[in-house]
């Protein structure tokens, strides 16, 4: 797991007061195609793919890299949050750090899971590099997004202009360990 630490993946399921952090499994496969194929989760990622591609090209049982949560609300999926380190990006104050994304399916908004899910995730993440700054991008038109980003603790680095749209930059510092 050298792209976000010496810690072997993946780690125990995470769980929160209402959720639980896991890797993939092939009973997601279904849930993994609406979420990428959904015309609402997509309106500020440039648009869903097509859902007869994702059928051909989602294998079977969801690809497992480290970092790649599933968030399962009562044993279904109900989104997905990704940590990956941001080897290439477009804004030096990006480049190296660990970028936060996250996805949930329609249904599961407005009731706190992203927040809860995201913050556990953070959390585990402090537990592993600690002291490592998260950056996070998202549409200024993403209303909930920019909430969500503000409530972890994200700061506006810049904003910039990319698929024609404005994008907003944030960073959230580092997390030290206390003695």
């Amino acid at each position: 797991m050298t792209e976000l630490g010496p810690d072997a993946w993946p780690p125990a399921p995470i769980r929160t007061e209402r959720l639980v952090l896991r890797e993939p499994e092939a009973r997601d496969r279904a849930a993994f195609i609406e979420l990428l194929g959904s015309p609402e989760v997509h309106t500020y990622l440039g648009g869903p793919r097509p859902r007869d591609e994702l059928e051909r090209e989602m294998p079977g049982s969801p690809e497992r890299w480290p970092g790649n949560f599933v968030v399962d609300l009562d044993g279904a999926m109900i989104g997905q949050i990704l940590l990956r380190r941001a080897t290439e990006h477009r804004h030096p104050v990006a480049t190296g750090k660990v970028d936060l994304g996250y996805l949930f399916l329609p249904r599961a908004w407005g009731y706190g899971y992203a927040a809860e899910a995201c913050a556990a995730a953070l959390d585990w993440f402090d537990g592993v590099l600690p002291g490592e700054s998260v950056v996070l991008t998202t549409q200024t038109a993403n209303v909930r997004s920019m909430r969500l980003a503000a409530k972890l603790r994200f700061t506006e680095v810049e904003r910039f202009r990319a698929w024609d749209a404005e994008q907003w930059l944030g960073l959230r510092p580092p997390v030290t360990p206390t003695d």
